[in-house]
């Protein structure tokens, strides 16, 4: 597949099958994504995968809405993705180094979920990032260390569904000349 591709037929995916993924899968996956551009090569994105299924059960029961725990609750894996706080956007003396202060972490975690997710799809796996869930319930419940801050979770799996792709914005919306 090429990236052309693999950008435009990428989707999010909410029903997943209940196979398993294989370990080796998922080290390719988080290999791929280790290639993402981050602020001064920080690399501060982290990987933590949950396969136990009643670690699921609780996430999905206690720490997210109901239209992301029913999506937790189908994958065989969830990844929760961390960043190493206090690097991205900061001098070595721990000042910020632009106006934007700490806003470049989620920005370098952003890119690596999105490389993440594209390097799933090349395998045939589905993905979905979600974003709103207890950050403080899910952190202690997976022991995120206290130098990393939870960003985001991404549900994992083989898709049971094929989603048509939405409408696009144009050229002319996206992009002015000046």
């Amino acid at each position: 597949m090429n990236a052309t591709d693999c950008i435009r037929t990428r989707r999010s995916i909410r029903r997943y099958r209940p196979d398993p993924v294989d370990h080796s899968l998922i080290d390719s996956i988080v290999s791929e994504a280790s290639y993402s551009p981050s602020w001064k090569n920080t690399q501060i994105t982290r990987y933590t995968a949950v396969e136990d299924p009643s670690l699921l059960r609780e996430i999905a029961d206690r720490f997210t809405p109901d239209y992301n725990s029913n999506i937790i609750r189908q994958a065989p894996v969830l990844m929760a993705v961390t960043l190493v706080k206090g690097r991205s956007g900061f001098e070595r003396d721990g000042s910020f180094s632009t106006k934007k202060g700490d806003r470049w972490q989620m920005f370098d975690v952003g890119a690596a979920c999105q490389t993440f997710c594209l390097a799933a799809w090349e395998q045939g796996l589905g993905t979905v990032i979600m974003g709103i869930f207890d950050e403080d319930g899910i952190s202690k419940l997976l022991q995120v260390p206290e130098n990393q801050e939870l960003a985001a979770l991404i549900a994992l799996g083989w898709p049971d569904i094929e989603p048509e792709a939405p409408k696009r914005k144009t050229v002319e919306q996206l992009l002015r000349y000046i």
